[in-house]
């Protein structure tokens, strides 16, 4: 199967210097045997430098180089920050490498006869561009079926590590690309045929939806689970890359979460709460929008939803609320500034208007300094007497794991520059900020919300690391007494549930449904390097694209094939339809 990728490649690279070397005339051959060769050069060189840089990669997202290589590439600035901060070694050798590569391929002489070639009749050589196209073209099919293959062959395996194997980084990274660029709309197809009548029809009845509307077939009043005089306000902190591995009262080694173990105390906490993908956009449009993701890039960076996508502020502003979202870096990354202004929110607070902040590192100022402003800027609305909503994304914990020094106790036996310590710190900032809260007039009309967007990592061989979607999530109101939820979650049930508790109607269509609500539903659905997993208690249906799906029964962690669940499988592509058909038709509102 790795062939299989390789054979690909090695096609597709061959195209430019057959039809040079077969269709240039003899006048100007010199030039074209010279970019024959330079070509050459430059396709050895780039293959040699992804798959160096795959190791790393693989390091980091348990998968080789894909369509997340590619979109990194958007934001050159902060990727050469960050790839000077922690792969600076790698960085030198991989120079190193490519300079002694290019010197080998001319002092060898590489290819340096092939002007001898362009000599001979053109008539002489374009008789064997035929042949030649024919067994390039045969190269890149890799297949006399009816289809051609694709990356999709390289699943050949129920592990999917050895599936990553199979692949070819630099395929893999253009593939994808290709697919993304080219399916603008109907990636979904590619999990498997359904009717979007179906479809609808199933997501409403797992969201427990009646008398839907045509315009935008999700959308319902939520039930108000803790009716108020006023509306309460809300404040939903996404703390980047927060493993429940960490988290104490998910049952983590104590210690590394103090202030958010002790809030869960007096909280509502999910014990078993998904993450809807893998980046940091998915955990965002799942806590301001509500969605899960969808096929292909993330609705973030989507051009359908820049504008009259539904976000919480969208449902808010008719009730009063200023909304913000909050971030310690530069917003542009990833188009959250544009996203959250154009869908509703009143305003964006990024690293540019912090005037004097405490530390600032290569993501932007620290947690800490995030936590500062929104107590701020909360008392300061508080004080005018409007009601208020926000979404406070922290960024310490991520790599190079930038922290101020005399915060936190580094714990021991891990480099200082950690996730362990990164933790702690983000935890450690969240709870001076609630020390603040809990002491201002805000602090008993407002609805807190404690959410990750991802964990630190999700790997493994299953198709779909159910663990590896394990987050914290909590719901703190004054006076609301502890409790437990361990039903299976997700963050968009997570955000319909505090949406319910504002005390006020609110419309939304939400893939997920509040934990107060009788008879709901407890599925999840997780997206995985473009593998899409439904979990409904121990059963977990996977959808690959261009293969059949699967079911899998839960058990210590993994994923072990069982029989097939018909129903569990066809609801998941119902959900993948359904979010897909929500955006594509601009009905996500």
């Amino acid at each position: 199967h790795g062939l299989r990728m390789d054979l690909i490649l090695v096609s597709l690279l061959l195209l430019l210097p057959a039809a040079l070397l077969t269709l240039a005339p003899r006048v100007g051959g010199a030039w074209s045997a010279r970019l024959v060769r330079s070509w050459a050069l430059v396709a050895l060189m780039l293959v040699v430098f992804v798959e160096i840089a795959t190791f790393p990669f693989f390091a980091q997202y348990d998968a080789r180089p894909n369509l997340l290589f590619a979109q990194y590439l958007d934001y050159p600035i902060e990727v050469a920050r960050l790839l000077w901060q922690e792969q600076r070694l790698n960085l030198i050798l991989s120079a190193l490498a490519l300079g002694l590569l290019a010197w080998a391929f001319v002092q060898r002489r590489v290819m340096h006869d092939a002007h001898l070639l362009m000599q001979a009749h053109w008539w002489h050589r374009a008789l064997w561009f035929l042949p030649v196209a024919l067994l390039l073209a045969v190269g890149i099919r890799s297949s006399f079926g009816h289809r051609p293959a694709n990356l999709s062959d390289a699943l050949y395996s129920p592990n999917r590590v050895a599936n990553e194997i199979a692949k070819n980084s630099v395929y893999s990274v253009a593939y994808e690309t290709y697919r993304a660029r080219r399916d603008g709309q109907g990636q979904a197809r590619r999990y498997g045929q359904m009717a979007e009548d179906e479809a609808l029809a199933r997501a409403q009845r797992l969201l427990g939806i009646g008398n839907a509307e045509a315009a935008s077939p999700l959308s319902r009043p939520l039930p108000v689970t803790h009716p108020s005089p006023r509306p309460r306000n809300l404040v939903v902190i996404v703390q980047e890359s927060m493993s429940g591995a960490f988290v104490g009262h998910l049952g983590a080694e104590r210690g590394v979460t103090p202030n958010l173990d002790a809030l869960a105390r007096d909280s509502l906490v999910f014990g078993q709460l998904h993450a809807v993908g893998t980046r940091s956009i998915q955990g965002l449009a799942a806590m301001s929008a509500g969605i899960f993701a969808i096929p292909g890039e993330g609705v973030l960076k989507r051009t359908k939803a820049q504008r009259d996508f539904f976000t919480l502020a969208s449902a808010l502003r008719p009730l009063g609320y200023h909304t913000s979202f909050m971030y310690g870096g530069e917003a542009r990354f990833d188009d959250m500034r544009v996203w959250y202004l154009g869908n509703g929110f009143d305003e964006v607070v990024e690293q540019k208007d912090f005037a004097n902040p405490g530390f600032v590192g290569t993501w932007g100022v620290s947690d800490e300094d995030l936590m500062l402003k929104a107590h701020e800027r909360f008392s300061a609305h508080h004080a005018a007497g409007r009601p208020f909503a926000s979404v406070v994304f922290t960024q310490s914990n991520h790599s190079p794991f930038d922290m101020p020094d005399g915060k936190i106790e580094w714990e021991p036996g891990v480099p200082r520059a950690s996730v362990r310590n990164a933790v702690k710190y983000a935890d450690h900032a969240m709870g001076r900020f609630f020390a603040l809260a809990k002491s201002s007039p805000y602090y008993r009309d407002t609805v807190f919300v404690v959410v990750a967007d991802h964990t630190e990592r999700a790997g493994g061989d299953d198709a779909v690391p159910v663990p590896g979607f394990h987050i914290p999530g909590v719901v703190h109101l004054a006076g609301l007494p502890p409790q437990r939820i361990d039903d299976v979650t997700s963050q968009p049930d997570l955000l319909a549930t505090a949406l319910g508790m504002l005390g006020v109607p609110v419309r939304a269509p939400v893939f997920g449904t509040s934990v107060f609500s009788p008879g709901r539903q407890a599925f999840a659905l997780m997206q995985f390097n473009g593998t899409f997993g439904l979990r409904r208690g121990d059963r977990v249906a996977v959808l690959r694209p261009d293969k059949p799906p699967q079911t899998f029964r839960l058990q210590d962690g993994r994923l072990h094939p069982d029989a097939p669940d018909a129903e569990l499988e066809r609801d998941a592509l119902a959900l993948v339809h359904t979010g897909e058909t929500l955006y594509e038709k601009q009905r996500f509102r």
